[in-house]
């Protein structure tokens, strides 16, 4: 059911169990939505309404959080179907994406601010999620106060070249997972041609660290 404090409870002791195994961070809620029945991520996704989405979303990390936990939103964004994700580019109005695959997201950071988001393999109208300054700088950070690390999928930048490490450290995508001696390549290769600025870099780091520093790690 849609009932919000039913779910609160749930993923309070799901917070409780991550305590107990030493892990910090859950890899979900997942928070795009049922655009197609046969998406073959459905089972982890919660609805095709934003609305109910966000609600349910915040719900569970506020569960967690009430746990001494924290969960990881995802896939950041537009992420609405399985096959070929790494290479679908999501064509999407301005509208339709603020009102129909941003807005769980925006509810779940603003109500219950997880420690991490999580980018997806997919672009968005041709720019890549991971590298979208639009997406997770100016959309996350300033519009909506999302204070955390935003990471990437796993191996997001051994897909192609539409995705790059560089390019993510510009748009404030912090962390590339799982990371690849090419990760570090395309870093230097940025720095020293400079289309990374070090400052930009320093940003992303000192995030990521900040995320380390809240975690249970160093709070228990």
């Amino acid at each position: 059911t849609f009932n919000c404090e039913l779910v609160r409870q749930l993923y309070e002791m799901t917070g409780l169990e991550l305590r107990l195994n030493r892990v910090d961070t859950l890899l979900g809620p997942g928070l795009n939505i049922h655009r197609n029945p046969l998406n073959g991520r459905n089972f982890e996704y919660i609805s095709e309404d934003p609305f109910l989405t966000g609600k349910m979303g915040a719900s569970q990390l506020q569960g967690l959080n009430i746990a001494g936990s924290t969960g990881t939103i995802k896939h950041f964004a537009a992420n609405n179907q399985e096959t070929k994700r790494h290479e679908a580019d999501s064509v999407i109005s301005v509208r339709a994406l603020r009102e129909i695959y941003l807005k769980g997201f925006e509810i779940a950071v603003k109500e219950a601010q997880p420690m991490s988001i999580m980018t997806s393999y997919n672009l968005i109208n041709g720019i890549h999620a991971a590298n979208n300054y639009d997406l997770c700088t100016e959309s996350a950070r300033n519009e909506w106060g999302f204070k955390g690390a935003i990471m990437t999928d796993w191996t997001t930048t051994e897909q192609g070249d539409s995705c790059t490490a560089s390019g993510c450290m510009r748009a404030g995508n912090d962390l590339v997972m799982p990371g690849c001696f090419g990760d570090h390549d395309n870093l230097r290769k940025g720095l020293k041609e400079g289309t990374l600025k070090i400052e930009d870099l320093r940003a992303c780091i000192a995030r990521l660290v900040s995320v380390i520093w809240k975690s249970n790690q160093y709070l228990q």
